[in-house]
């Protein structure tokens, strides 16, 4: 695979991440966002001897889990008195990880490693602030700067210039999927505009088939729905202006986008609070529900699960458009075995590290040369093939809801707004807290 320039997205993500002091409030998945099963001690599958890196991360489930697995496996042959593995905190699409992971490195006693989304979540928390930077620099043993495209390369760099993490992936936020035996038994396409959505629906529902599939038990999820309607009323560079405040929260094309939300809120399943983002896909597979918006995780959801009647298509309204988001890993200054991370964040940025990984993760690879099957492990399936073509071409935009567009507690009073919004409805209400929450964030 060939990238290109990072286009728009980095131009914006780093134009914000340098004018604000970065994944949302319980957002992200991020960027595998964690579901449903809890994780297991995995420190003790470690050889005797062995010298142990833990790696802290939501990834517990399905092919999240599975690929940081298999990238390890082959880390840990490679250096036998190493031991790298997956000290995961499950729930909340990394609510709990989140805050544990900053709680523990900005008190000094961090993981040898955690996962973060690169931009503000990784630049406004540990990198970019009043005390200093609690990690430490990457050289170009680690990060080859030829190696990543120029957008990913600004955005894991701080003030000083300087890379301070490993971005693994490359996300697709913005994605409608869906069943196609469901479709086809009702005689439906992909939708291509909300209003096809509707139409959809009502046909959908009038035969109780659940239309649109949500586990939002965390809010990121239905944010991510609004987002890509905002995307769909806005275009990509209205939607860009929110976070740079070109284009005002108080816009009509936000009421429309609200309203137009409202409106999709009546086509969900009522036990949607009560699920997360993968049991939500699994009605998709069990053919309760006929699609679901979710990030390409849920492509590596599908691949563990060995189900393969499902399609694929951008949010309504949506094509062209790519709304990207990225995990990543770095090297916090008080790791306690700084030489063994800096082997591990090496292999995570290599070609092979990354098409070990990425092919069960659902997302594709940050490194431009990668991209390619590894012998002996999952290659990279039709969906994944696409969104590579589909990353060289679209305009690419960033997530609120996964760290790349808005300051945290900017993206966490917006999750508020959103939050009060299910239960009342209130689009000027929830518009005006929009805007307010704009005007805190300083735009």
């Amino acid at each position: 695979m060939t990238i290109g320039k990072l286009r728009v997205f980095g131009v914006v993500a780093v134009l914000t991440a340098f004018t604000l002091a970065a994944c949302s409030g319980g957002g992200t998945a991020t960027t595998g966002p964690g579901g449903s099963a809890a994780p297991t001690d995995a420190a003790a599958a470690c050889a005797s001897g062995t010298t142990k890196i833990q790696v802290e991360s939501w990834w517990t489930t399905g092919g999240e889990a599975t690929g940081l697995q298999k990238l390890f496996d082959q880390f840990n042959k490679d250096n036998p008195t190493l031991c790298a593995f997956n000290a995961a905190i499950a729930g909340g699409a990394g609510t709990q990880a989140k805050a544990d992971i900053k709680t523990k490195t900005l008190a000094g006693t961090p993981p040898d490693t955690f996962q973060v989304h690169m931009g503000h979540e990784l630049l406004d928390t540990y990198v970019n602030i009043s005390a200093g930077s609690v990690l430490s620099p990457l050289d170009t043993s680690i990060i080859d700067p030829t190696k990543f495209p120029a957008g990913v390369v600004s955005i894991i760099s701080g003030k000083d210039g300087k890379p301070y993490t490993v971005p693994v992936n490359i996300h697709r936020a913005n994605e409608l999927w869906f069943s196609k035996k469901v479709f086809t038994d009702n005689n439906l396409t992909a939708p291509k505009t909300w209003a096809d959505f509707f139409t959809a629906a009502d046909a959908l529902k009038a035969k109780n088939i659940t239309p649109l599939a949500l586990g939002d038990n965390g809010i990121w999820a239905f944010g991510m729905v609004f987002e890509t309607i905002l995307i769909a009323d806005l275009g990509a560079d209205g939607f860009q202006g929110l976070w740079t405040g070109a284009t005002k929260w108080d816009d009509p094309k936000v009421t429309q986008a609200l309203n137009d939300l409202k409106k999709v809120f009546g086509y969900v399943n009522s036990d949607h609070n009560a699920l997360t983002w993968d049991q939500a896909n699994q009605l998709v597979i069990d053919g309760k529900a006929a699609m679901t918006i979710m990030g390409d995780w849920a492509n590596g959801d599908y691949v563990a699960k060995k189900y393969t009647d499902y399609g694929w298509a951008p949010a309504p309204g949506n094509d062209g458009i790519y709304q990207a988001l990225a995990d990543s890993f770095p090297l916090p200054s008080k790791a306690a075995n700084q030489d063994g991370v800096k082997k591990l964040l090496a292999f995570m940025a290599s070609q092979v590290g990354q098409d070990i990984f990425n092919p069960y993760k659902g997302s594709i690879p940050a490194r431009t040369d990668a991209g390619q099957a590894v012998d002996g492990v999952l290659a990279y399936n039709d969906y994944q093939k696409s969104a590579m073509q589909d990353w060289t071409k679209d305009t690419v935009v960033p997530s609120m809801e996964h760290g790349a567009a808005a300051a945290p507690a900017w993206a966490s009073a917006i999750e508020a707004a959103l939050t009060t919004f299910q239960t009342g409805g209130d689009v000027t209400a929830t518009q005006a807290a929009l805007v307010q929450a704009a005007k805190d964030a300083g735009y």
